[in-house]
């Protein structure tokens, strides 16, 4: 093809029907480029992605358990995946389709850890949580049998009194409660009672309930007696 020199003075826009832009020296175009005028485009493909903005629960056990995912542009019936921070990808058991925002995902989720997850609907639009939403952790588990810590004679300073209970970080009495006298001591997997009661001044028993939760606010209670018991003081005669 022959080459067209352009001079000084430049060209006008009725002269020039196609130019490949490659073949002019990037220091020969100066100024701004002009804004593409004309008709609009048109019949261009679009997408509609749907969105996650939460889950409800967000920290679940290694049992089967439906999961809440609220978000927008969910279409029936779209399928959801849990993805594990070490990459693996678990697909729910099953999903029910409520709403346009609203979907429910059942997962079993055998390994503890934190996890993402990602909607995909029918026609391939998708999206993944931009943080690890779900949360996978054993509940805490009591060591301590349910039921009497004993019986303590309720005139004097009782042995220490250790609950434990597995992966818990915080214990609280939240029904009932022990002897007035006694001090109740949270810890990280175990708790304790100590002292001496001084509210009976006759034989009684104490029923309670410990509650124990964990790094992820899950829970776990179990229920507690202590009995107080007292000598006969004084002496029959016989005459």
């Amino acid at each position: 093809m022959a080459q067209t020199k352009i001079i000084s003075g430049g060209i006008t826009d009725s002269s020039v029907t196609n130019v490949k832009i490659a073949d002019v020296a990037a220091s020969k175009l100066t100024g701004a480029l002009p804004a593409i005028s004309g008709a609009a485009l048109t019949n261009l493909p679009t997408e509609t992605k749907p969105t996650i903005t939460s889950i409800s629960p967000s920290v679940i056990t290694n049992a089967q358990t439906a999961v809440t995912l609220t978000g927008t542009n969910y279409v029936s019936v779209p399928q959801v995946e849990a993805i594990n921070s070490t990459g693996a990808i678990i697909a729910a058991d099953s999903i029910t389709y409520t709403s346009a925002t609203t979907i429910v995902a059942t997962f079993t989720l055998a390994v503890d850890g934190t996890y993402f997850l990602r909607v995909e609907n029918n026609d391939g639009n998708a999206v993944r949580s931009t943080t690890a939403l779900l949360t996978v952790s054993d509940e805490p588990a009591w060591v301590t049998a349910a039921g009497s810590l004993g019986s303590f004679a309720g005139a004097s300073a009782i042995a220490t009194q250790t609950l434990t209970c597995t992966d818990a970080t915080s214990f609280a009495i939240t029904s009932g409660a022990i002897a007035t006298g006694l001090t109740f001591t949270t810890g990280v997997g175990s708790c304790t009672i100590t002292g001496t009661q001084t509210q009976y001044t006759a034989a009684a028993t104490n029923n309670f309930t410990v509650t124990a939760t964990d790094a992820e606010g899950q829970t776990a209670d179990r229920a507690f007696s202590m009995s107080w018991t007292f000598e006969a003081t004084g002496s029959g005669g016989f005459n």
